[in-house]
């Protein structure tokens, strides 16, 4: 190639500095959110639509009073602002001016609230316990995982009304459950023979779930750490301890967060089994079942026990991601920090 035709180098300026390269308005960041506008920007519109006009909607109706009759001209009048009386009225269980009487919605809301906690502390524990042990067995290797995998999470796939009818039969007075153990029990009629019914049957359908998400915590642990425990001496139990529970943490977490949220927001099995009745005629009823029989009543009230019952759940998930470690992506981003170390 002659001296005529070579490209020249580039040539630095008097101050030692490289030549300045043209630069691209934007660059590929600029582009990839673009990208990420155009293709998130459709859900978060539908996600606004279905999920935050009716939270919004329902908060404002909170607000508000009841369509009824006057008790002073006997008149229908339209409702207006009612401030906090609403929220007064569950939580300070309140009807009006009085205390509400005995039996009435707005006397529930404590007994409610101790059902719904107590049916999500028993079957949360229940479940993670059992679905733990499940999740450790179908990890070994052994002949038809496989099939046993599959088999279950059979409960799990079975939709929840199906399986309320189900063990509503298997706890009939004439059922299976009483054939079986040879004694008369009234399942639905006493106070706690209603609870635990409803305990059994959420623990069978839900604790696959649990279990198949705590297996895939399992299936990330590495195989060398176990047999580096082995070569130190450790029993069994001291690598359950020290290596399976550590590691299995964040997911174990997860599955306990899903759990508790969903257990909070229970109805369709107490619905269908007990109808929130048992023993003294509310023992069963959870803070969901009491909103749906509130509607029948007053929509505007049901409103705010509706917004209560979301701010308890809020709560409740702030817990578990601020304290209690199922913040899954900050544990991650912590380990890789630390490999990087």
């Amino acid at each position: 190639m002659s001296a005529a035709t070579e490209i020249p180098a580039a040539i630095p300026d008097p101050k030692g500095m490289e030549p300045k390269q043209p630069r691209r308005k934007g660059g590929l960041n600029a582009e990839h959110g673009r990208w990420a506008v155009y293709l998130i920007g459709p859900t978060i519109v539908l996600l606004a639509i279905v999920i935050g006009y009716p939270v919004v909607s329902a908060i404002i109706q909170s607000f508000q009073l009841d369509q009824g009759l006057d008790k002073a001209t006997g008149l229908f009048v339209q409702g207006g602002f009612a401030g906090l009386s609403n929220y007064v009225h569950w939580i300070g269980q309140r009807c009006g001016d009085v205390a509400c009487p005995p039996g009435s919605l707005g006397s529930q809301f404590w007994v409610a609230f101790g059902n719904t906690f107590f049916f999500t502390i028993v079957t949360v524990v229940l479940e993670t316990v059992i679905g733990l042990w499940m999740a450790i067995i179908m990890n070994r290797d052994f002949k038809g995982r496989a099939l046993v995998r599959a088999a279950i999470l059979v409960p799990w796939a079975i939709p929840t009304a199906v399986t309320a009818k189900l063990w509503y039969f298997i706890f009939d007075a004439n059922g299976v459950l009483n054939h079986v153990i040879g004694h008369q029990v009234l399942w639905f009629s006493d106070e706690w023979a209603s609870r635990f019914a409803i305990v059994i049957a959420d623990t069978w359908k839900t604790t696959p779930f649990m279990a198949l998400l705590i297996l895939a915590g399992l299936q990330l642990i590495p195989e060398d750490v176990y047999e580096a425990g082995k070569m130190d001496g450790a029993s069994t139990f001291q690598r359950f301890v020290l290596i399976t529970l550590p590691l299995v943490r964040p997911a174990l977490m997860v599955a306990v967060l899903f759990r508790v949220l969903d257990a909070l927001r229970i109805y369709d099995l107490i619905a269908i089994m007990t109808g929130g009745g048992g023993g003294s005629g509310n023992a069963t009823v959870s803070l969901s079942v009491l909103v749906v029989d509130q509607i029948r009543q007053g929509f505007n009230a049901a409103s705010a026990l509706s917004t209560i019952t979301f701010l308890i759940v809020f709560i409740v998930a702030f817990v578990f991601v601020r304290f209690l470690g199922a913040n899954v992506v900050q544990t991650q981003a912590a380990q890789q920090k630390g490999e990087l170390k």
